[in-house]
């Protein structure tokens, strides 16, 4: 495969057995036993971040928690990670973060003071606010999570389930960045960029939102470029074809990684959009502006699977209607 060592099948083997996302086939379960309607809750579980009707506003809340396994490899990370994870979401959503609250369980002092310093560092580079929150002072583990509140006009919010057949699927991502050397699955681009530079990304979403440019969006999370594209199409019903040729990288031979590595990294700033074809110069244009990078990499379709593609050679990632995808919500018609 030319730059790229793997093959079709591997990749998709590689996608569907990564750690990040398989944790995510939880969710489901969970959703079934929690999920409670409410006049009020216009969009809750499958997206990246509730939405809540509030006159003609959206309340946006979300919530991530830290990855033990970055908080063993770098507190300091862990921390701003919290703080970048949550922005994110808002941010998917076409929405303006407000404030933060944490739940911070931990009793090393040492590493207390460093993930404070990594939360203090990314709320103030990104000027969201941590408001409140509780401390468990006497853990016998160190734990971060984090949650979030944003707002969106209700009419210029992005959701994750609504992709329609023919849409191109596009990649918006930050590639001047660099592998975290404390986490080498981890693509840092926010921390080399200014606070007006991060703060513009973000605020790409809003226009976007605001202009009505894509039918659906997602960040790119813990499930990297295609797992996260797999939850998307998961909760819209949907199935795509991906050219693994098309996707945007930086220099892997540069930065010692592989393709298949860069498929499972989370971004320092990236999302996931499905867009109208005759939307994708105006984004790609909105999204240029503030140093990133737009690629359409495939098209949305009726098939619920999401196949792979690179010349001659396909393979399939998932089948929604047979394996649930990521999330095992039970989206997909049966």
């Amino acid at each position: 495969m030319g730059e790229y060592t793997c093959s079709t099948e591997q990749i998709a083997q590689a996608v569907r057995t990564y750690d990040g996302v398989k944790r995510k086939s939880e969710i489901g379960a969970m959703v079934r036993d929690l999920q409670i309607d409410s006049p009020a809750v216009v969009a809750s579980f499958g997206d990246d971040a509730a939405v809540i009707r509030n006159g003609s506003d959206a309340l946006l809340l979300a919530a991530d928690g830290i990855w033990s396994k970055l908080m063993d490899a770098d507190p300091y990370w862990a921390g701003y990670c919290a703080v970048l994870v949550n922005i994110h979401d808002i941010a998917a959503m076409g929405g303006k973060p407000l404030a933060m609250v944490d739940v911070f369980s931990i009793s090393d002092e040492a590493i207390k003071k460093q993930v404070i310093s990594g939360m203090h560092d990314a709320s103030r580079q990104f000027g969201v606010p941590v408001v409140g929150g509780h401390l468990h002072p006497d853990t016998p583990y160190s734990v971060i999570d984090v949650a979030i509140l944003g707002i969106a006009p209700l009419e210029n919010v992005i959701y994750s389930n609504t992709a329609c057949t023919g849409d191109a699927v596009l990649i918006a991502i930050d590639l001047n960045g660099r592998v975290h050397p404390s986490c080498i699955l981890n693509w840092d681009s926010a921390t080399l960029r200014t606070a007006d530079e991060v703060r513009g990304q973000i605020a790409v979403m809003q226009e976007i939102g605001s202009k009505k440019l894509v039918t659906a969006g997602k960040d790119i999370s813990n499930p990297g470029i295609i797992g996260t594209l797999g939850m998307l199409l998961e909760v819209s019903g949907k199935g795509a074809d991906i050219d693994l040729a098309a996707i945007p990288h930086p220099d892997l031979s540069a930065h010692s990684i592989t393709f298949d590595h860069w498929l499972k990294m989370y971004p320092g700033m990236g999302f996931i959009l499905t867009a109208r074809h005759e939307h994708i110069n105006a984004i790609r244009h909105l999204f240029r502006d503030q140093g990133m990078t737009v690629q359409a990499i495939g098209t949305v379709n009726d098939t619920g699977k999401l196949r792979i593609f690179y010349h001659d050679s396909s393979a399939l990632v998932f089948d929604f209607s047979i394996n649930g995808g990521v999330m095992h919500l039970g989206a997909y018609p049966q």
